[in-house]
């Protein structure tokens, strides 16, 4: 049987009528950036539990999520209506190889994500470590609508500190929003429209991507970068692609 921890929620951050970042008082088990563990909420005698990768960096104290509240789903919903000071459930256990040290080197490192699959692509750039590795950092997010581009603060923080290595691109699919890609990334890796945003090549002789979201926009994308010769990465046989599947 899965152990738990018991938390408290410290706060319940409503970026809009959906989204969520859930942040929580916890004993947190050691884990990488960019894993995952279950959060959990009692259900009659029984946990109701989900995946959800961590957006704090394994030196911060406090655990955080950001998540969506889907329609009619059984544990987002709820989540979505804890307040400070309610309980909420962690496992003692993470998983996920959504981490740098599955990326070999490299000149250039591409972090594509979607929604709230952001979250772990920020846990890493929390840490120290990709702005000691890699020449340029580039991260992309994709949404639906402006109100989705969420974390701008801090995102707009890094490029303060980071202004020659870090480059971040957002995509918002169904507004025209200035300063933004208007294409789903998939099809702005296959246009070129994504690497002329970058001001850089995504090839194999310097990039390694790292993908994060639903399994279509996975699937596109790696699709997309093995046109132009990137090939999965396998720890027996290196490559250029890392991929996570958040569900």
């Amino acid at each position: 049987m899965e152990q738990w921890k018991q938390g408290k929620v410290l706060e319940n951050h409503h970026w809009n009528e959906r989204l969520c970042s859930l942040r929580i008082e916890v004993e947190l088990p050691k884990f990488k950036a960019g894993q995952f563990t279950r959060v959990a909420l009692p259900d009659g005698e029984e946990m109701l539990a989900r995946a959800y990768s961590l957006v704090n960096a394994p030196h911060e104290p406090v655990a955080e999520f950001y998540f969506n509240r889907v329609p009619g789903g059984p544990l987002s919903t709820r989540l979505h209506q804890l307040k400070a000071g309610d309980s909420v459930f962690l496992s003692r256990a993470v998983a996920g190889f959504l981490t740098l040290s599955e990326v070999p080197a490299c000149k250039h490192l591409w972090m594509l994500a979607t929604g709230t699959a952001l979250g772990p692509f920020l846990s890493i750039l929390k840490t120290e470590e990709p702005w000691d590795r890699f020449e340029k950092i580039i991260l992309v997010h994709g949404v639906r609508s402006q109100d989705e581009l969420t974390y701008r603060t801090f995102i707009d923080r890094l490029r303060q500190q980071h202004p020659d290595k870090f480059i971040p691109i957002a995509s918002v699919t169904r507004e025209q929003v200035s300063g933004t890609l208007h294409q789903r990334i998939p099809e702005a890796i296959r246009s070129g429209a994504l690497e002329a945003q970058a001001g850089l090549a995504i090839d194999p002789e310097s990039a390694h991507v790292m993908i994060c979201g639903s399994p279509a926009m996975v699937d596109e994308s790696t699709a997309a970068l093995q046109e132009k010769g990137l090939r999965k990465h396998r720890r027996r046989t290196p490559g250029h692609i890392s991929v996570e599947i958040y569900k």
